[in-house]
């Protein structure tokens, strides 16, 4: 018989606090990978690791979005390991060409990256088309499964932008990227969608109910928890005395910027009423100038936190904006949303009302929404906030109670690890650690 292979360790390039030695894991070898580096998925491959997987945690260290926990931690599980992928060149959102390019060279140093590391199976999300593409080609021809996990709806969110930006072209550019998208999910062992609406669309790429998933986004309860509006990062803004309107995470061209600029406009004379926009990108870029441009002392726009923060950041906001043009509500989820309600503040946002934060919101009677081609029901739901201090502890009290029932990030591992074992080739054995290593971890069954 032949003798068994240890399993061989993940390679990380960048500098990690020193770990001590980690026996073999009768886990998965898992790769994640999460192009934006947000905070939830990087919590699933700490969990995912607690269980007994063997998880390397890659991300674009070029990305310049807000990012998680990204560095490892003195409790992580010895099975955890995290590294940054960089092109050396730096990321140009808006620069098409530019764009293209770098996103082909990301998809190459990736598909290196997981060819390097034969990991069992790779779990993919927020990640460009060209980039995805090269990646699953590679683990086609190395017989690599991939779980497809779909935030946005990329080919529909590109040929929209596209057929207004290059009229004709940008039409037959759009359809390329749909073909692209659904070939990828074809050749899928899983599909993850984050919202029973991308059900259809899936099912129109030819994904059998079998390999479909549905399992929404959440946000680190432990990690997003709420505080005293008086914290020491409010003082350090001046935020004291105020009631403060706050928008957090990035802000693009989908981001209906100017509804935020009616909003801050009409609260212009009330010196007690401020706007705080914790953003970048361009629709951020395009708020400040225009706010400075028409006097508005009452908005202020400043860079991305620490993540260390974000508590503080979000506790310092009395109600918290949430925006998306309408016709970015099928394409994507503002999964902002779900940190605001782990901070147990009321969110006012103006999303179209079928989106699935739309309906969060107003089901669980988290939030108010308002119809974002709508800037004067966005305004009047913003000023039955601020003379409600009432509504606004109910509001941000069903928040946080709608994040404690939802985001045990225990139950959510668990419905990965389902997809996980579906995945995999059917000859291929699954392995599980034995419970008492969890229960080691968090002192709990």
């Amino acid at each position: 018989m032949q003798a068994a292979q240890a399993r061989p360790e993940w390679t990380v390039e960048s500098p990690q606090p020193e770990a001590p030695p980690r026996p073999a894991l009768p886990g998965r070898r898992i790769v994640l990978h999460d192009y934006a580096g947000h905070a939830f998925q990087i919590q699933l491959s700490r969990e995912l690791a607690c269980r007994g997987h063997d998880v390397l945690h890659l991300y674009a260290a070029a990305n310049p979005t807000p990012k998680g926990a990204l560095s490892r931690r003195a409790d992580d599980p010895n099975g955890l390991a995290i590294a940054g992928i960089s092109t050396g060149s730096a990321y140009q959102r808006y620069a098409f060409i530019k764009r293209w390019r770098h996103e082909v060279e990301y998809g190459r140093l990736l598909a290196d990256r997981v060819e390097q590391e034969r990991p069992d199976l790779v779990i993919c999300c927020n990640t460009p088309l060209d980039s995805l593409n090269l990646l699953s080609r590679r683990c086609r021809r190395l017989a690599i499964p991939i779980v497809f996990w779909v935030q946005d709806l990329n080919g529909l969110a590109a040929k929209r932008l596209l057929s207004r930006k290059l009229p004709g072209i940008g039409a037959l550019i759009g359809d390329y990227y749909q073909a692209m998208e659904r070939r990828i999910a074809r050749n899928c062992g899983a599909l993850v969608v984050i919202s029973k609406d991308f059900e259809a669309p899936a099912r129109a790429w030819g994904i059998p109910p079998e390999r479909l998933s549905v399992v929404e986004n959440w946000a680190p309860l432990n990690e997003v928890v709420p505080l005293p509006h008086d914290n020491d990062w409010s003082r350090e803004q001046g935020l004291s005395g105020q009631l403060t309107f706050a928008y957090t995470g990035m802000m693009g061209l989908k981001h209906n910027a100017g509804i935020i600029l009616q909003l801050a406009d009409h609260f212009r004379d009330r010196p007690d009423i401020s706007f705080l926009i914790v953003s970048e990108g361009l629709g951020a870029e395009w708020l400040a100038h225009k706010s400075a441009e028409a006097g508005l002392r009452n908005l202020r726009v400043i860079g991305f936190q620490p993540y260390e923060r974000l508590s503080e950041v979000l506790a310092s906001a009395d109600v918290l904006l949430a925006t998306l043009e309408a016709d970015a509500g099928a394409c994507a989820v503002p999964s902002k949303v779900l940190s605001y309600l782990c901070a147990g503040r009321p969110v006012l946002a103006a999303i179209p009302a079928a989106n699935l934060a739309a309906r969060l919101l107003t089901d669980n009677g988290a939030g108010l929404v308002a119809d974002p081609d709508d800037p004067s029901a966005f305004v009047a739901a913003a000023e039955r906030l601020v003379a409600a201090p009432d509504l606004r502890g109910r509001l941000a009290q069903n928040a946080r109670d709608y994040a404690e029932r939802t985001f045990d990030i225990r139950t959510i591992a668990g419905r990965f690890e389902a997809v996980i074992d579906d995945a995999m080739p059917s000859q291929a054995p699954r392995r599980v650690r034995p419970r008492l290593v969890r229960e080691t971890l968090y002192g709990q069954g």
